[in-house]
């Protein structure tokens, strides 16, 4: 999938607090009709293949917003794309969607505020189906798949701690990021 001009990208997990990418300009972003979920095996960052982590991709719910970050790529980005193809090779495709930029993050909405600026831009969401894909499961069978699992980027409790921390930072409140952090050791 090529980018559009300009090269929006959306960020809702890692991509929040470790960007690890060149951009021009990073800004508050939501989508709607989608929820973030720690449904996604993570065996290459935050586990390994006898030890997944899980980490989370966007799950469709037609009700509900997916807060994160939105970044605006320059002219290089077919590479920066490129290179986030292998970051999230395990078992993520890049997908075309509506962003919200410039919104109050938990604020209700002010009758004088303009309107957020919508753009279409490129995030990273893994489909089930794929090799990695975990589904849902109880919260307390996610945290004690994730208070074990560590990998080559870290333990997968710090993965958890740091979306929690960044989401916090923004003024985001996302339910299940918050119970998952809320059951985890230290």
């Amino acid at each position: 999938m090529a980018p559009t001009d300009p090269c929006w990208l959306f960020g809702y997990g890692s991509l929040i607090f470790r960007p690890a990418i060149p951009f021009v300009e990073r800004r508050p972003a939501r989508v709607r009709g989608w929820t973030r979920r720690f449904w996604q095996w993570s065996t290459d960052h935050r586990g390994e293949p006898w030890r997944p982590g899980r980490v989370v991709t966007l799950a469709p719910t037609p009700d509900d917003i997916c807060w994160g970050m939105a970044y605006r790529l320059d002219e290089a980005a077919e590479t920066i794309l490129a290179d986030l193809d292998i970051r999230e090779r395990g078992g993520y495709i890049r997908m075309e969607v509506e962003l919200e930029l410039d919104v109050s993050v938990g604020k209700a909405p002010d009758a004088s505020a303009a309107a957020p600026q919508t753009v279409l831009g490129l995030t990273y969401q893994a489909w089930p189906g794929n090799r990695n894909y975990a589904g849902p499961a109880p919260l307390a069978e996610i945290a004690a798949q994730v208070a074990e699992a560590t990998g080559p980027s870290g333990t997968n409790a710090d993965y958890v701690r740091d979306l929690h921390t960044a989401l916090e930072a923004l003024g985001a409140q996302d339910t299940h990021v918050a119970a998952l952090a809320a059951r985890l050791p230290g």
